[in-house]
């Protein structure tokens, strides 16, 4: 059963890498993050294909879709649900929200205040929602693929350290290269076109590979070089916030998980090496008197983004 779901992994990459040109890894990693059974955050200017690459995630792995734009005047209710008087029966009926689905896309989620965004922290990490001294169970599985604006955009409120590590990963698609833009010009809007994408996994198959992630061989030197990434992120005064034991467990399973599409049944540190920046970055937080590190000609590119990568460049795959 495994080999055969791992057979579809390059047919539903093809679809995805259809939707977003020339975006091959951002695409690999999404789908990881996706199979890892983790949330998804999207960071970047307006524009950049975010929402496209929600649509043919979703549409790949054939899971119910639901899209909420958040706004500044968006409430709680509208996300959750709400129970209705119905005056013919003196009873209240619940209404589901658009976070009963498998996949919501939480679009522009930092234009929506504090209050609102922490709807969602329940339902991401928990599954379920509580409401009227009831608690509701969401569809299973349930992914939430939320994109964001940089935070110095006008009009944002940045999520707090507690929900960004709701999220196995987060995600910049960043501009296009010339050679996928002028394929991109070249083709009729593809606004106009709905975007058909054929489902490659069924809800079965999505549970049948999260259960055998686990058996991904993860060896004692790849754990060993895991946990001196993290006690670097802790121990350097450079980095003011370090990885937590929750950013350490999302390390472990997204490796196992990006091994696995590779088609190999054990972890190497190249796969660790491929995931970490993805999984680390919105965890960490450098010291307020750091220079950024790294590249920032990027401006789509928050300054911690480069943290991660400076500590993969700092520590050594063999302990010397």
């Amino acid at each position: 059963m495994q080999d055969t779901l791992q057979q579809r992994i390059p047919d539903a990459l093809a679809q995805i890498n259809r939707a977003i040109l020339g975006k091959d890894s951002q695409a690999r990693l999404s789908l990881c993050c996706l199979l890892s059974g983790g949330h998804l955050l999207l960071e970047d200017l307006p524009g950049m294909g975010k929402t496209t690459l929600a649509h043919a995630l979703a549409g790949v792995m054939g899971l119910s879709f639901r899209r909420i734009q958040f706004t500044s005047d968006l409430l709680p209710a509208d996300i959750l649900g709400g129970s209705v008087f119905d005056p013919a029966t003196a009873t209240f009926h619940f209404h589901e929200g658009p976070v009963f689905c498998q996949v919501l896309m939480a679009d522009e989620i930092n234009r929506a205040t504090p209050r609102t965004q922490s709807a969602l922290l329940e339902a991401m990490e928990e599954g379920q929602v509580s409401l009227d001294g009831e608690t509701r169970s969401l569809p299973e599985p349930f992914f939430v693929i939320a994109t964001q604006n940089p935070s110095e955009l006008a009009g944002t409120y940045p999520l707090p350290e507690s929900q960004t590590d709701r999220f196995l990963m987060r995600l910049s698609l960043g501009y296009p290269s010339a050679t996928a833009e002028r394929e991109l010009l070249a083709q009729p809007d593809q606004r106009l076109k709905p975007l058909n994408m054929t489902p490659c996994l069924s809800v079965t198959d999505l549970q049948d590979w999260q259960k055998h992630l686990s058996e991904t061989h993860l060896s004692e030197s790849v754990l060993d070089y895991i946990q001196r990434l993290i006690d670097f992120s802790r121990q350097s005064k450079r980095i003011q916030l370090g990885l937590s034991p929750r950013g350490g467990l999302a390390i472990v399973r997204a490796a196992r998980c990006y091994a696995r599409m590779a088609g190999r049944d054990h972890v190497t540190p190249d796969d660790v090496q491929a995931i970490f920046p993805a999984v680390a970055d919105h965890r960490l937080r450098a010291a307020d008197h750091v220079v950024p590190v790294g590249d920032s000609s990027d401006n789509s590119t928050a300054h911690h983004r480069t943290v991660a990568q400076w500590i993969l460049d700092s520590v050594d795959v063999l302990q010397g």
